[in-house]
């Protein structure tokens, strides 16, 4: 079964359509996710064994290099990566409360699987880029130690590509914005 997932992200849709293709050509790959994101910019989203994910995600930023925003290769994504993404996670409870947000949406599955593999946290919600003109954000729980070594972890990989925007630690949130969270 496929492990390793991989990314581009273009500016324009037409270029979205060409890269999807190519990467479904170029490698026996299956394509998770090739759709519009805000403002107008497409996200294509693969999966396969790593050489063919590698190769796919190459052939795309070669082809669309001028149009190209981020791209990454997880090799192997942590498990929580996909429930985060469609929303199905289900925290056992709401300790502390991490956000990282970041300006494009491949930096911030990078910055997720990192947190995730940096300590003892649980993914909430990665809401990427729809309805928030590009821009994406995590949530994620756990105690606060935990929370707070993701968190820094995750803001120093997402800065290191230029793609940090903001992040908080919420030691303890209000019962009224609890039911916000998730």
């Amino acid at each position: 079964m496929a492990r390793a997932i991989g990314m581009v992200e273009i500016t324009t849709v037409s270029g979205g359509f060409v890269a999807a293709d190519e990467m479904a050509k170029t490698a026996e790959v299956e394509v998770l996710q090739a759709e519009v994101t805000c403002p107008g910019k497409f996200v294509i989203l693969v999966a396969g064994e790593l050489a063919a994910v590698k190769s796919s995600v190459e052939r795309a930023s070669e082809l669309c290099r001028d149009k190209l925003i981020d791209t990454f290769v997880l090799g192997n994504p942590h498990e929580s990566i996909f429930p985060a993404i469609y929303g199905t996670a289900e925290p056992s409870k709401i300790d502390a409360l991490g956000i990282l947000e970041t300006y494009d949406v491949a930096a911030m599955i990078e910055a997720a699987d990192i947190a995730a593999k940096t300590a003892i946290v649980e993914l909430i919600e990665l809401r990427l880029a729809k309805g928030m003109c590009g821009k994406s954000y995590m949530t994620l729980t756990g105690s606060v130690s935990a929370v707070e070594a993701a968190i820094e972890k995750a803001r120093n990989d997402a800065g290191e590509k230029g793609m940090f925007l903001d992040s908080a630690v919420i030691a303890n949130p209000a019962e009224g914005i609890r039911k916000y969270i998730f």
